[in-house]
């Protein structure tokens, strides 16, 4: 069976830190994905979709990402009941995250907003043909030995 999730989109609200009775951290945030289609003269819509992040995972959303951030998430879905406050029986439906990464610029996070020194142009040469030589082969047709590591280059 095959259960795997792969989201993203932009947080909607700063994650906050929290620990179980037992001390793991935990943290529930909600990411605003965009739909890939919108019928003509329709905006664009977007799902809401919860995730949950558990131990190091929680540590690392809390501390490095903020709402309106980029943010991909994979993990898997999981389903869990409850009743609400009027005694409805309800699904929750919500993505329990593996791993979460950056996906936005570096100045769109806050923790990275010094300014970066523009690069200098690179500049290339092209080469002869006659600046190139051949590799010499082996009985087998490798250019850096056989079964052995002899000759290889790493």
């Amino acid at each position: 069976m095959l259960n795997c999730a792969v989201i993203m989109g932009r947080l909607t609200a700063t994650p906050e830190l929290r620990t179980t009775g037992t001390g793991i951290s935990v943290t529930s945030f909600t990411v605003a994905v965009d739909r890939n289609f919108a019928k003509p003269g329709e905006e664009r819509q977007t799902d809401f979709i919860n995730v949950v992040a558990w131990r190091g995972t929680a540590d690392f959303v809390t501390r490095f990402f903020q709402k309106g951030q980029m943010i991909a998430v994979q993990g898997a879905i999981q389903t869990r009941n409850y009743e609400d406050k009027n005694g409805n029986k309800r699904t929750a439906f919500e993505i329990v995250a593996d791993n979460v990464s950056f996906c936005g610029s570096k100045s769109e996070s806050g923790s990275y907003s010094q300014p970066q020194a523009a690069a200098p142009a690179v500049s290339y040469q092209s080469a002869d043909a006659g600046s190139f030589s051949v590799l010499p082969d082996d009985s087998q047709g490798f250019p850096f030995g056989s079964d052995d590591d002899e000759g290889l280059p790493f």
